[in-house]
């Protein structure tokens, strides 16, 4: 498996574009007639794409994509459907294709009505515009931005079982309203591998409960949030090989929403390893990253151990607290600042002063070991600035 350029336009048969106007944009994604999947948002109060897009992957079948920026379409009622569908028809019309097979996608402020003049202009824009090349797929990143501060996309390339090269791009946008039932988070995934909907949808669960649903900003579940999968069928048949790279590219594209968290000066990687089952593993992880306390300890560099054990203690994972190992781990050092229930890190020590210069790092690495079983999970997650609090409090103003 190796990283390739070109994001979802790596792969072949495959058109994207983006255009932006103020604090709006819109995204196109073509891959005409292909199996598709999906994945949404738990919380109970769903916005208007939501809703169309799981109707229109119903049938295992989409051949486009339009994402907006800047507006949310949520709790707009009747109003907004008419508005997402509308998206839908006009895609549709100009590429001669069912408007069922058209997903929607919005992002940004809720309750607001969506300004259909504006979105019409651009989707117009990006129509005219659509393309297969790595700047396509960057307008695409670009153009779905909200407060994020930099676009992300990662393409890979793998050999399956049989022999045949299968490539997966993707792009998605997240950056604050991220909890581990997804966030406001879109994700747009391309690929030429020859599967089912329902293969599609087997694959993209299990990678998405490794990356996605293990990321955590802020503990807020959108109301928008989807991650898309469309395959159009040019290369082999999907496999072990294949689930890997699409675990792989979630992965590094949940990193991506960790480190550009609102706010956020560091990302941490929590490892929990040792767990009874993976349910305590996952559990354990995620309230580590969870954790405003953890979260200001990372922003103010304090390696304080005990905000550690407590969210580990609090998330219904069974722990030994007399068997708990906790290691912070930097590009540069490595330090165990819990062995087996005893504080190596404790006021005078080489420990303490070892894990003071590991929380300086931008990229901290947590690893808490429960040395009661096999299993293992990796959380993601950042720390919690004052940006972040002055941030989200002008960010409807």
């Amino acid at each position: 498996m190796k990283r390739v350029e070109g994001g979802i336009c790596a792969v072949s048969g495959v058109k994207a574009s983006g255009a932006c106007k103020g604090d709006y944009g819109v995204s196109i994604i073509v891959s005409k007639h292909s199996a598709a999947s999906a994945v949404f948002t738990s919380n109970k109060v769903v916005a208007a794409p939501v809703i169309i897009t799981k109707d229109a992957v119903e049938d295992g079948k989409l051949s486009a994509v339009v994402a907006n920026s800047g507006n949310a379409n949520c709790f707009t009622g009747k109003e907004g459907m008419e508005d997402g569908l509308e998206m839908a028809s006009i895609i549709s019309d100009k590429l001669e294709i069912k408007s069922e097979d058209v997903a929607v996608a919005s992002t940004g402020i809720i309750g607001r009505k969506l300004p259909m003049p504006i979105i019409t202009d651009l989707i117009n824009e990006a129509m005219d515009n659509l393309g297969n090349s790595p700047k396509s797929s960057r307008n695409v990143a670009e153009a779905i931005m909200t407060t994020d501060t930099f676009p992300k996309e990662f393409a890979v390339e793998t050999t399956l079982e049989d022999g045949n090269e299968v490539r997966i791009g993707g792009v998605c946008k997240g950056s604050g309203m991220i909890a581990p039932n997804m966030g406001t988070m879109l994700c747009f995934i391309t690929t030429d591998v020859q599967a089912s909907s329902e293969e599609l949808q087997r694959a993209l669960k299990r990678a998405v409960d490794k990356s996605f649903n293990m990321v955590v900003v802020d503990g807020d579940v959108s109301t928008n949030d989807m991650v898309v999968i469309m395959a159009n069928g040019r290369s082999g048949r999907i496999d072990e090989k294949f689930q890997e790279a699409l675990d792989y590219l979630c992965t590094e594209l949940a990193k991506m929403i960790a480190k550009d968290g609102e706010g956020a000066t560091k990302f941490m990687e929590v490892e929990v390893k040792g767990a009874e089952s993976l349910e305590d593993a996952r559990r354990a992880a995620k309230a580590v990253v969870s954790s405003s306390l953890v979260k200001t300890a990372i922003f103010g560099a304090d390696p304080n151990w005990g905000r550690i054990v407590a969210a580990v203690g609090y998330s219904g994972a069974e722990m030994n607290e007399e068997k708990v190992t906790i290691t912070l781990k930097s590009d540069e050092n490595t330090v165990n600042i819990v062995d087996k229930g005893t504080v190596k890190a404790y006021e005078g020590s080489k420990e303490l002063v070892a894990a003071e210069e590991v929380m300086e790092n931008s990229e901290i690495n947590i690893t808490v070991n429960m040395n009661l079983g096999e299993y293992s999970a990796t959380a993601y997650g950042c720390d919690l600035s004052y940006d972040y609090v002055r941030i989200n409090a002008e960010y409807s103003t």
